[in-house]
Protein backbone atom coordinates (compact mmCIF):
# COMPACT_ATOMS: atom_id res chain seq x y z
CA UNK A 1 0.00 0.00 0.00
CA UNK A 2 1.27 3.53 -1.06
CA UNK A 3 2.26 5.67 1.78
CA UNK A 4 0.75 9.04 2.00
CA UNK A 5 2.74 12.03 3.58
CA UNK A 6 1.16 13.10 7.10
CA UNK A 7 0.22 16.87 6.43
CA UNK A 8 2.95 18.62 7.79
CA UNK A 9 5.06 16.24 6.48
CA UNK A 10 3.61 17.22 3.32
CA UNK A 11 3.68 20.99 3.55
CA UNK A 12 7.37 20.64 4.80
CA UNK A 13 7.81 18.80 1.53
CA UNK A 14 6.04 21.91 0.14
CA UNK A 15 8.30 24.51 1.83
CA UNK A 16 11.67 22.94 0.93
CA UNK A 17 10.10 23.01 -3.85
CA UNK A 18 9.21 26.45 -2.91
CA UNK A 19 4.92 25.76 -3.22
CA UNK A 20 4.50 27.68 0.08
CA UNK A 21 5.89 29.95 2.03
CA UNK A 22 7.88 28.95 5.36
CA UNK A 23 6.05 31.04 7.35
CA UNK A 24 3.38 29.50 6.54
CA UNK A 25 4.56 26.49 7.48
CA UNK A 26 5.68 27.56 11.26
CA UNK A 27 2.68 28.96 11.68
CA UNK A 28 0.49 25.73 11.28
CA UNK A 29 0.35 25.32 14.96
CA UNK A 30 -1.76 28.15 15.57
CA UNK A 31 -5.13 27.35 14.89
CA UNK A 32 -8.25 30.32 15.07
CA UNK A 33 -5.54 32.57 12.34
CA UNK A 34 -6.85 33.45 8.99
CA UNK A 35 -4.56 33.33 5.92
CA UNK A 36 -6.76 34.71 2.91
CA UNK A 37 -8.45 33.15 0.02
CA UNK A 38 -5.35 33.07 -2.03
CA UNK A 39 -4.62 29.66 0.29
CA UNK A 40 -7.66 27.98 -1.58
CA UNK A 41 -6.77 29.23 -5.15
CA UNK A 42 -4.62 26.79 -6.84
CA UNK A 43 -6.03 24.90 -9.67
CA UNK A 44 -5.34 21.55 -7.51
CA UNK A 45 -7.47 22.65 -4.83
CA UNK A 46 -10.74 24.94 -5.47
CA UNK A 47 -9.45 26.84 -8.36
CA UNK A 48 -9.81 25.02 -11.24
CA UNK A 49 -11.69 26.94 -14.37
CA UNK A 50 -14.57 24.20 -14.74
CA UNK A 51 -15.66 20.91 -12.57
CA UNK A 52 -13.00 18.27 -12.06
CA UNK A 53 -13.94 14.79 -12.83
CA UNK A 54 -14.56 12.13 -10.87
CA UNK A 55 -13.84 14.52 -8.09
CA UNK A 56 -15.46 14.20 -4.57
CA UNK A 57 -15.74 17.97 -4.67
CA UNK A 58 -16.01 20.52 -7.62
CA UNK A 59 -12.53 22.01 -7.32
CA UNK A 60 -13.81 25.11 -8.81
CA UNK A 61 -15.45 26.71 -5.93
CA UNK A 62 -12.63 29.64 -5.60
CA UNK A 63 -13.37 30.40 -9.56
CA UNK A 64 -17.02 30.28 -8.86
CA UNK A 65 -16.72 32.31 -6.16
CA UNK A 66 -14.98 35.23 -7.49
CA UNK A 67 -16.71 35.11 -11.20
CA UNK A 68 -20.02 34.81 -10.36
CA UNK A 69 -20.70 34.94 -6.22
CA UNK A 70 -21.48 38.61 -5.04
CA UNK A 71 -19.86 38.18 -1.78
CA UNK A 72 -16.53 38.60 -3.72
CA UNK A 73 -17.54 41.99 -4.41
CA UNK A 74 -19.05 42.96 -0.84
CA UNK A 75 -16.28 45.39 -0.48
CA UNK A 76 -17.28 47.11 -3.46
CA UNK A 77 -20.40 48.25 -2.46
CA UNK A 78 -18.90 50.45 0.51
CA UNK A 79 -16.48 52.32 -2.11
CA UNK A 80 -19.40 54.18 -4.41
CA UNK A 81 -20.84 57.09 -4.09
CA UNK A 82 -23.91 55.64 -1.67
CA UNK A 83 -21.01 54.10 0.51
CA UNK A 84 -19.48 57.36 1.27
CA UNK A 85 -22.41 59.14 1.95
CA UNK A 86 -23.61 56.39 4.47
CA UNK A 87 -19.93 57.12 6.03
CA UNK A 88 -20.90 60.96 6.47
CA UNK A 89 -24.36 60.53 7.27
CA UNK A 90 -23.35 58.12 9.89
CA UNK A 91 -20.33 60.35 11.65
CA UNK A 92 -18.34 57.23 11.02
CA UNK A 93 -15.14 59.15 11.27
CA UNK A 94 -13.59 57.05 8.17
CA UNK A 95 -14.65 56.17 4.71
CA UNK A 96 -16.82 53.54 4.90
CA UNK A 97 -14.17 50.79 3.14
CA UNK A 98 -12.06 52.00 6.44
CA UNK A 99 -14.89 51.42 9.21
CA UNK A 100 -14.94 48.23 11.54
CA UNK A 101 -19.12 49.07 11.39
CA UNK A 102 -19.04 48.44 7.64
CA UNK A 103 -16.39 45.85 7.32
CA UNK A 104 -17.58 43.47 9.99
CA UNK A 105 -20.19 42.01 7.35
CA UNK A 106 -18.59 43.44 3.77
CA UNK A 107 -14.93 42.14 4.18
CA UNK A 108 -13.07 39.10 5.67
CA UNK A 109 -11.30 41.69 8.55
CA UNK A 110 -10.12 39.97 11.66
CA UNK A 111 -8.30 41.70 14.03
CA UNK A 112 -4.72 41.72 13.21
CA UNK A 113 -3.45 39.25 16.04
CA UNK A 114 -5.52 37.35 14.54
CA UNK A 115 -3.75 37.51 10.79
CA UNK A 116 -1.60 34.24 9.88
CA UNK A 117 -0.19 36.55 7.07
CA UNK A 118 -1.50 39.43 5.30
CA UNK A 119 -4.27 39.12 2.26
CA UNK A 120 -6.13 41.67 0.94
CA UNK A 121 -9.11 43.10 2.74
CA UNK A 122 -10.59 44.40 -0.87
CA UNK A 123 -11.48 40.78 -2.11
CA UNK A 124 -14.58 40.97 0.01
CA UNK A 125 -16.50 38.15 2.10
CA UNK A 126 -14.05 35.11 1.08
CA UNK A 127 -13.96 31.30 2.12
CA UNK A 128 -12.95 32.07 5.61
CA UNK A 129 -15.99 34.14 6.04
CA UNK A 130 -18.03 30.86 5.78
CA UNK A 131 -15.37 28.04 6.51
CA UNK A 132 -13.55 29.45 9.92
CA UNK A 133 -10.04 30.53 10.00
CA UNK A 134 -8.04 28.01 8.25
CA UNK A 135 -4.37 28.32 9.55
CA UNK A 136 -4.79 25.31 11.90
CA UNK A 137 -6.96 22.83 9.24
CA UNK A 138 -5.55 23.68 5.84
CA UNK A 139 -2.63 21.40 5.70
CA UNK A 140 -4.89 18.00 6.95
CA UNK A 141 -7.73 19.30 4.59
CA UNK A 142 -5.86 19.02 1.80
CA UNK A 143 -4.28 15.54 2.54
CA UNK A 144 -5.65 12.94 0.51
CA UNK A 145 -7.40 10.89 3.57
CA UNK A 146 -8.58 14.68 4.76
CA UNK A 147 -12.53 13.56 4.69
CA UNK A 148 -12.13 11.31 8.07
CA UNK A 149 -10.54 14.64 9.67
CA UNK A 150 -13.57 16.57 9.30
CA UNK A 151 -14.56 16.00 12.63
CA UNK A 152 -11.62 17.64 14.08
CA UNK A 153 -11.29 20.62 11.79
CA UNK A 154 -14.42 21.22 13.22
CA UNK A 155 -13.81 20.55 16.89
CA UNK A 156 -10.65 21.27 17.42
CA UNK A 157 -9.34 23.75 14.29
CA UNK A 158 -11.94 26.26 14.28
CA UNK A 159 -13.22 24.98 10.58
CA UNK A 160 -16.88 25.53 10.23
CA UNK A 161 -19.15 22.70 9.92
CA UNK A 162 -21.08 24.15 6.91
CA UNK A 163 -22.02 20.51 6.21
CA UNK A 164 -24.45 20.93 9.11
CA UNK A 165 -27.67 22.79 7.72
CA UNK A 166 -28.28 24.70 11.39
CA UNK A 167 -24.83 25.50 11.84
CA UNK A 168 -24.40 27.00 8.02
CA UNK A 169 -27.88 28.96 8.50
CA UNK A 170 -26.51 30.60 11.37
CA UNK A 171 -23.19 31.65 9.93
CA UNK A 172 -25.11 33.12 7.21
CA UNK A 173 -27.14 34.91 10.18
CA UNK A 174 -24.72 36.38 11.00
CA UNK A 175 -24.67 39.03 8.92
CA UNK A 176 -27.54 38.62 7.19
CA UNK A 177 -29.36 38.92 10.46
CA UNK A 178 -26.96 40.33 12.81
CA UNK A 179 -25.40 39.79 15.73
CA UNK A 180 -24.31 42.30 18.60
CA UNK A 181 -21.29 42.91 17.36
CA UNK A 182 -22.34 43.20 13.67
CA UNK A 183 -25.88 44.53 12.62
CA UNK A 184 -27.92 46.19 10.35
CA UNK A 185 -30.39 48.81 12.31
CA UNK A 186 -32.92 51.55 11.78
CA UNK A 187 -30.38 54.40 11.53
CA UNK A 188 -28.26 52.48 9.57
CA UNK A 189 -31.58 51.99 6.88
CA UNK A 190 -32.23 55.64 7.52
CA UNK A 191 -28.48 55.89 6.10
CA UNK A 192 -29.49 54.00 3.21
CA UNK A 193 -28.63 50.95 3.87
CA UNK A 194 -30.51 47.88 2.64
CA UNK A 195 -33.49 46.40 5.14
CA UNK A 196 -31.99 42.99 6.19
CA UNK A 197 -33.88 39.75 5.08
CA UNK A 198 -33.06 35.93 4.46
CA UNK A 199 -34.20 32.83 2.95
CA UNK A 200 -31.36 29.87 3.22
CA UNK A 201 -32.36 27.90 -0.20
CA UNK A 202 -32.95 31.10 -2.41
CA UNK A 203 -30.20 32.82 -1.27
CA UNK A 204 -27.59 30.18 -1.85
CA UNK A 205 -29.02 29.31 -5.06
CA UNK A 206 -28.43 33.14 -6.29
CA UNK A 207 -24.88 32.97 -5.04
CA UNK A 208 -24.76 30.33 -7.08
CA UNK A 209 -23.78 27.61 -5.43
CA UNK A 210 -20.38 25.96 -5.10
CA UNK A 211 -20.81 22.88 -3.72
CA UNK A 212 -22.45 19.63 -5.34
CA UNK A 213 -25.97 18.75 -4.68
CA UNK A 214 -26.47 16.66 -2.96
CA UNK A 215 -24.20 16.03 -0.52
CA UNK A 216 -22.77 12.33 0.30
CA UNK A 217 -24.15 10.16 2.93
CA UNK A 218 -22.48 7.20 4.87
CA UNK A 219 -21.83 4.33 2.26
CA UNK A 220 -24.95 2.33 4.02
CA UNK A 221 -27.87 5.06 3.16
CA UNK A 222 -29.57 5.90 0.20
CA UNK A 223 -27.87 9.48 -1.32
CA UNK A 224 -30.65 12.34 -0.82
CA UNK A 225 -32.63 13.43 -3.78
CA UNK A 226 -31.03 16.65 -5.00
CA UNK A 227 -34.75 18.74 -4.90
CA UNK A 228 -35.40 17.46 -0.87
CA UNK A 229 -32.17 18.64 0.02
CA UNK A 230 -33.30 22.54 -1.21
CA UNK A 231 -36.30 21.86 0.80
CA UNK A 232 -34.71 21.09 3.68
CA UNK A 233 -32.34 24.05 3.64
CA UNK A 234 -35.70 26.26 2.98
CA UNK A 235 -37.50 24.92 5.96
CA UNK A 236 -34.86 24.27 7.97
CA UNK A 237 -33.45 27.57 7.46
CA UNK A 238 -36.24 29.27 8.36
CA UNK A 239 -36.70 28.20 11.82
CA UNK A 240 -33.04 29.14 12.33
CA UNK A 241 -33.77 32.35 10.97
CA UNK A 242 -36.62 32.55 13.57
CA UNK A 243 -34.69 31.45 16.79
CA UNK A 244 -32.13 33.81 15.70
CA UNK A 245 -34.33 36.70 15.37
CA UNK A 246 -35.56 35.80 18.92
CA UNK A 247 -31.89 36.32 20.05
CA UNK A 248 -31.59 39.09 18.23
CA UNK A 249 -34.65 40.91 19.92
CA UNK A 250 -33.40 39.69 23.52
CA UNK A 251 -30.02 41.72 23.41
CA UNK A 252 -31.42 45.01 21.50
CA UNK A 253 -34.44 44.62 24.65
CA UNK A 254 -31.18 44.39 27.17
CA UNK A 255 -29.31 46.69 25.23
CA UNK A 256 -26.47 44.12 24.51
CA UNK A 257 -24.41 46.32 21.90
CA UNK A 258 -21.36 47.14 21.26
CA UNK A 259 -22.20 51.21 20.83
CA UNK A 260 -23.94 50.87 24.03
CA UNK A 261 -26.89 52.98 22.37
CA UNK A 262 -30.21 53.18 24.27
CA UNK A 263 -32.56 52.91 21.23
CA UNK A 264 -35.73 51.51 22.75
CA UNK A 265 -37.69 49.97 20.30
CA UNK A 266 -35.58 49.05 17.79
CA UNK A 267 -37.34 50.31 14.82
CA UNK A 268 -35.61 47.85 12.57
CA UNK A 269 -37.55 44.97 14.49
CA UNK A 270 -40.57 46.64 13.07
CA UNK A 271 -42.42 46.76 9.86
CA UNK A 272 -40.70 48.93 7.75
CA UNK A 273 -44.21 49.47 5.26
CA UNK A 274 -46.04 49.91 7.79
CA UNK A 275 -44.76 54.06 7.53
CA UNK A 276 -42.70 53.86 4.55
CA UNK A 277 -45.44 52.97 1.90
CA UNK A 278 -46.88 55.45 -0.76
CA UNK A 279 -49.52 57.60 0.42
CA UNK A 280 -52.91 58.08 -0.90
CA UNK A 281 -56.37 58.74 -0.74
CA UNK A 282 -58.23 57.16 2.13
CA UNK A 283 -61.01 55.82 -0.25
CA UNK A 284 -58.06 53.95 -1.61
CA UNK A 285 -55.99 52.68 1.39
CA UNK A 286 -56.44 48.88 1.70
CA UNK A 287 -54.48 49.02 4.86
CA UNK A 288 -57.42 51.51 6.54
CA UNK A 289 -60.29 49.11 4.50
CA UNK A 290 -58.93 45.97 7.00
CA UNK A 291 -57.82 47.75 10.11
CA UNK A 292 -55.54 47.44 12.53
CA UNK A 293 -56.42 45.07 14.76
CA UNK A 294 -53.91 44.29 18.04
CA UNK A 295 -52.75 47.04 17.99
CA UNK A 296 -54.00 50.80 18.44
CA UNK A 297 -53.64 52.46 14.96
CA UNK A 298 -50.90 54.40 14.45
CA UNK A 299 -48.63 52.09 16.54
CA UNK A 300 -45.84 50.61 14.10
CA UNK A 301 -46.43 46.74 13.61
CA UNK A 302 -44.06 44.08 14.80
CA UNK A 303 -42.31 42.51 11.83
CA UNK A 304 -43.97 38.65 11.29
CA UNK A 305 -42.59 38.02 7.94
CA UNK A 306 -39.97 35.50 9.74
CA UNK A 307 -42.66 33.37 11.70
CA UNK A 308 -46.17 33.89 9.54
CA UNK A 309 -45.58 31.21 7.09
CA UNK A 310 -42.81 29.36 8.95
CA UNK A 311 -45.79 28.83 10.95
CA UNK A 312 -47.58 27.24 8.85
CA UNK A 313 -44.84 24.29 8.03
CA UNK A 314 -44.32 24.04 11.81
CA UNK A 315 -47.60 22.39 12.08
CA UNK A 316 -47.42 20.29 9.57
CA UNK A 317 -44.16 18.35 11.27
CA UNK A 318 -44.71 19.19 14.74
CA UNK A 319 -48.18 20.61 16.01
CA UNK A 320 -47.10 20.65 19.48
CA UNK A 321 -43.90 22.57 19.47
CA UNK A 322 -45.83 24.64 16.78
CA UNK A 323 -48.43 25.59 18.72
CA UNK A 324 -46.22 26.41 21.82
CA UNK A 325 -44.00 28.95 19.22
CA UNK A 326 -46.96 30.60 18.02
CA UNK A 327 -48.46 31.17 21.54
CA UNK A 328 -44.81 32.40 22.20
CA UNK A 329 -44.30 34.78 18.89
CA UNK A 330 -47.47 36.20 19.28
CA UNK A 331 -46.56 37.41 22.74
CA UNK A 332 -43.77 39.06 21.65
CA UNK A 333 -45.74 40.71 18.38
CA UNK A 334 -48.45 42.02 20.51
CA UNK A 335 -45.72 43.59 22.81
CA UNK A 336 -44.15 44.76 20.32
CA UNK A 337 -47.26 46.46 18.55
CA UNK A 338 -47.27 48.84 21.22
CA UNK A 339 -46.01 52.03 20.99
CA UNK A 340 -43.71 51.29 23.96
CA UNK A 341 -43.10 48.22 24.26
CA UNK A 342 -41.70 46.64 27.63
CA UNK A 343 -38.47 45.44 27.55
CA UNK A 344 -38.66 42.50 30.35
CA UNK A 345 -42.08 41.69 28.74
CA UNK A 346 -40.36 40.94 25.06
CA UNK A 347 -37.38 39.26 26.69
CA UNK A 348 -39.15 36.62 28.37
CA UNK A 349 -41.38 36.14 24.97
CA UNK A 350 -38.64 36.03 23.07
CA UNK A 351 -36.68 34.21 25.80
CA UNK A 352 -39.51 31.35 25.55
CA UNK A 353 -39.55 31.48 21.60
CA UNK A 354 -35.97 30.18 21.21
CA UNK A 355 -36.08 26.31 22.67
CA UNK A 356 -39.27 26.24 20.72
CA UNK A 357 -37.75 26.93 16.90
CA UNK A 358 -34.78 25.20 17.74
CA UNK A 359 -36.65 21.88 18.58
CA UNK A 360 -38.23 22.26 15.41
CA UNK A 361 -35.32 23.01 13.94
CA UNK A 362 -33.77 19.69 14.66
CA UNK A 363 -36.85 17.77 13.47
CA UNK A 364 -36.64 19.91 10.10
CA UNK A 365 -32.65 18.59 9.32
CA UNK A 366 -33.48 15.18 9.75
CA UNK A 367 -36.95 15.24 8.30
CA UNK A 368 -37.76 12.83 5.08
CA UNK A 369 -38.89 15.57 2.36
CA UNK A 370 -41.52 13.98 -0.25
CA UNK A 371 -43.90 15.03 -2.55
CA UNK A 372 -46.91 15.14 -0.18
CA UNK A 373 -45.59 17.58 2.15
CA UNK A 374 -44.60 20.18 -0.64
CA UNK A 375 -47.59 20.24 -2.23
CA UNK A 376 -49.25 20.41 1.02
CA UNK A 377 -47.20 23.02 2.32
CA UNK A 378 -47.83 24.74 -1.84
CA UNK A 379 -51.96 24.58 -0.50
CA UNK A 380 -51.45 25.97 3.27
CA UNK A 381 -49.49 28.77 1.79
CA UNK A 382 -52.07 29.63 -0.64
CA UNK A 383 -55.22 29.38 1.58
CA UNK A 384 -53.55 31.49 4.29
CA UNK A 385 -53.50 34.10 1.19
CA UNK A 386 -54.94 36.99 2.95
CA UNK A 387 -53.25 36.65 6.60
CA UNK A 388 -50.04 36.72 4.51
CA UNK A 389 -50.67 39.56 2.51
CA UNK A 390 -51.68 41.40 5.45
CA UNK A 391 -48.53 40.56 7.38
CA UNK A 392 -47.23 43.26 4.97
CA UNK A 393 -44.57 42.87 1.94
CA UNK A 394 -42.17 41.20 3.75
CA UNK A 395 -44.04 38.35 4.66
CA UNK A 396 -45.16 38.22 1.49
CA UNK A 397 -41.93 38.26 0.03
CA UNK A 398 -41.24 35.25 2.25
CA UNK A 399 -44.51 33.46 0.65
CA UNK A 400 -42.86 33.52 -2.63
CA UNK A 401 -39.90 32.47 -1.83
CA UNK A 402 -41.14 30.04 -0.11
CA UNK A 403 -43.61 28.78 -3.16
CA UNK A 404 -40.92 29.25 -5.39
CA UNK A 405 -38.54 26.80 -3.27
CA UNK A 406 -41.11 24.09 -2.71
CA UNK A 407 -42.10 24.17 -6.31
CA UNK A 408 -39.19 23.90 -7.47
CA UNK A 409 -38.54 21.14 -5.88
CA UNK A 410 -42.11 19.64 -6.48
CA UNK A 411 -42.20 19.44 -9.95
CA UNK A 412 -39.04 17.98 -10.62
CA UNK A 413 -40.26 15.13 -9.00
CA UNK A 414 -44.23 15.00 -10.02
CA UNK A 415 -43.48 16.69 -13.18
CA UNK A 416 -47.04 18.28 -13.53
CA UNK A 417 -48.27 19.34 -16.74
CA UNK A 418 -48.98 22.64 -15.98
CA UNK A 419 -46.01 23.46 -15.04
CA UNK A 420 -45.34 26.89 -17.32
CA UNK A 421 -48.62 28.39 -16.15
CA UNK A 422 -47.70 27.33 -12.39
CA UNK A 423 -44.15 29.17 -13.45
CA UNK A 424 -45.68 32.56 -14.74
CA UNK A 425 -48.25 32.63 -12.03
CA UNK A 426 -45.35 32.61 -9.48
CA UNK A 427 -43.41 34.99 -10.84
CA UNK A 428 -46.84 36.80 -11.15
CA UNK A 429 -46.22 37.04 -7.39
CA UNK A 430 -42.37 38.63 -7.64
CA UNK A 431 -43.89 41.13 -9.59
CA UNK A 432 -45.98 42.96 -7.12
CA UNK A 433 -43.02 42.54 -5.02
CA UNK A 434 -40.39 44.71 -7.24
CA UNK A 435 -41.88 48.08 -5.90
CA UNK A 436 -42.65 47.21 -2.48
CA UNK A 437 -44.02 51.18 -1.60
CA UNK A 438 -45.98 50.27 -3.92
CA UNK A 439 -47.39 46.75 -2.49
CA UNK A 440 -50.86 46.24 -1.97
CA UNK A 441 -52.16 43.48 0.23
CA UNK A 442 -55.75 42.93 -1.24
CA UNK A 443 -53.85 42.43 -4.97
CA UNK A 444 -51.25 39.71 -3.72
CA UNK A 445 -53.68 37.78 -1.58
CA UNK A 446 -55.80 37.74 -4.91
CA UNK A 447 -52.87 36.70 -6.93
CA UNK A 448 -51.83 33.63 -4.29
CA UNK A 449 -55.45 32.64 -4.51
CA UNK A 450 -55.34 32.47 -8.12
CA UNK A 451 -52.36 29.93 -7.96
CA UNK A 452 -53.97 27.38 -5.61
CA UNK A 453 -56.12 25.84 -8.00
CA UNK A 454 -53.17 25.06 -10.11
CA UNK A 455 -51.70 23.41 -7.24
CA UNK A 456 -51.96 19.72 -8.33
Amino acid sequence: MRNVPKPRALITLLCIFGLVPLSFAQAQNEPGKYIGPGSCAATSCHGSVKPIANSRILQNEYSTWILKDKHSRAYQALTGAVGERMARILKLGAKAEEAPKCLACHALAPPVELRGRPFEISEGVSCENCHGPAQGWLGQHTAKDSEGKHAKSVNELHMTDTRNVIKRTETCLECHLGTSQKFVDHEMIAAGHPDLFFELDSFSAIMPRHWKQPRETASNQPAEDPAWVTVRDWSTGQAVQLRKSMDRLIWRAKNERYDKKDIWPEYSELSCFACHHSLGTAKDSWRQEHGFPGRRPGDPAYNTSRSIVFHLLAKQVDPSAAQDLEKQVTAVADEMGKLNPDRNAVVAAASAAVPSAQRIAERLATLEYNQELALRMLHQIADDSENIALADERAAEQAAMAIDSLYIAYSKQAKPANAPEVRAAINALFQQLENPSAYNADQFASALRRLRPLLH
